[in-house]
């Protein structure tokens, strides 16, 4: 696996060199565009708007307009902007994770020590989970300055890149229902059903189902099949308006469910 970005953890006065490696992969099907006459791969070109002629990619550079022209800026530009940074993950704070809303959580990656960084990357590990605690840390990849919070699973510290606050928009003008009075029957009715439906979260039992079955209808159309069986989404429309009356059904369905899994084992 190739590392992405290569610097140091900067806790306090000690730094740990670490590499930076992605820690997600897409479950999507990777589909090709296709002219719809002949099935030729479809080709994007980067094309001037002028001339509507193709550029080379060593004749692209990044630009930002100001004051009615582009100010172009190159890769010392935005080096010189945050040289320290660039290569430093430098932990600002340490905060309780449950502090930390998930609107805000983006994209995780893996810290791998560099052999000189294990000792110092073992006690900065063994340190969060005795205290519970993450760290909050600033550092710039891809000429971005990201935010993110270092925590542990398992065995290695995860980056987690955050949001800032200004990224995430305001709820005002979402037409949200006000704060209304909540019938205490149906409060507790609700609560029952949470409890009922409660259970350990277990990521493993939650699969992509949507590629998978997208797969087999692949797989149908390849060995010339006009139709291949593909699981349709049903929607359970309620027979009653009533909340209470849908409460108290989807507490019976659950119920149902339940013993005729305890009769099939």
């Amino acid at each position: 696996m190739k590392s992405l970005w290569t610097g140091t953890i900067g806790f306090g006065l000690v730094n740990i060199p670490v590499k930076l490696f992605s820690a997600t992969q897409s479950s999507e099907l990777d589909l090709d565009m296709l002219d719809k006459k002949d099935l030729s791969n479809i080709k994007f070109k980067r094309v001037n708007e002028k001339t509507g002629k193709e550029v080379e990619w060593n004749n692209i550079v990044k630009g930002y307009f100001i004051d009615d022209k582009y100010v172009v800026l190159t890769d010392k530009d935005f080096e010189s902007v945050s040289a320290v940074k660039s290569k430093v993950i430098e932990i600002d704070d340490f905060v309780s994770e449950k502090e930390i809303d998930s609107v805000y959580y983006e994209t995780p990656y893996y810290l791998v020590p560099e052999k000189s960084g294990v000792r110092a990357y073992a006690l900065l590990r063994e340190a969060l989970q005795k205290t519970g605690k993450v760290g909050v840390a600033t550092f710039v990849m891809r000429s971005k300055e990201s935010l993110a919070i270092l925590r542990v699973s398992d065995n290695v510290i995860i980056l987690n890149r955050v949001r800032f606050a200004e990224e995430i928009r305001d709820t005002k003008g979402l037409g949200l229902p006000a704060k209304i009075p909540v019938k205490p029957n149906e409060l507790k009715m609700a609560i029952s059903l949470i409890n009922q439906l409660s259970d350990k979260f277990d990521i493993a039992k939650y699969k992509d189902e949507y590629s998978g079955q997208l797969l087999k209808l692949i797989r149908a159309k390849s060995k010339g099949k006009a139709k291949a069986p593909v699981v349709q989404m049903k929607m359970s429309p309620s027979k009653t308006k009533d909340l209470m009356s849908q409460l108290k059904a989807s507490l019976s369905v659950k119920s149902a469910k339940t013993t005729k899994t305890k009769k099939a084992s």
